[in-house]
């Protein structure tokens, strides 16, 4: 399996992907985890996160095919769990991942994207 993320046919740019990742993670994250299979984001379940959270997750899903999700409401949390492939540099990019949040407007964060065409 090709260990990147290929954005060409995406309906937004990487930039505005991040924007949007620092836009939920600033209204609704209230805890991140390593887990036995990867990561996990925990989001409060407000009005429209379950469904903002599921969107993101498949278009994500969409340009980095290694990567899988699963996103579930319980109680009063949305959670997104994240996992890859058994692979150095998907790992590498899950990492990267996780670190999502803190993430300054200023960095240049790619989190292994790859933009083809």
């Amino acid at each position: 399996m090709d260990i990147t993320c290929d954005m060409s046919t995406a309906r937004d740019t990487p930039a505005e992907r991040l924007a949007e990742y620092r836009r939920l993670f600033a209204q609704a994250l209230v805890g991140r985890e390593r887990t036995a299979e990867g990561i996990r984001f925990r989001f409060r379940a407000d009005e429209g996160v379950e469904a903002w959270v599921r969107d993101l997750a498949a278009r994500e899903k969409a340009c980095c095919a290694f990567f899988d999700f699963a996103v579930a409401a319980e109680g009063h949390e949305v959670r997104w769990d994240a996992s890859v492939v058994d692979d150095d540099a998907a790992r590498a990019i899950l990492d990267e991942f996780y670190d999502l949040p803190d993430a300054s407007e200023d960095q240049e964060v790619v989190y292994g994207h790859t933009i083809a065409g």
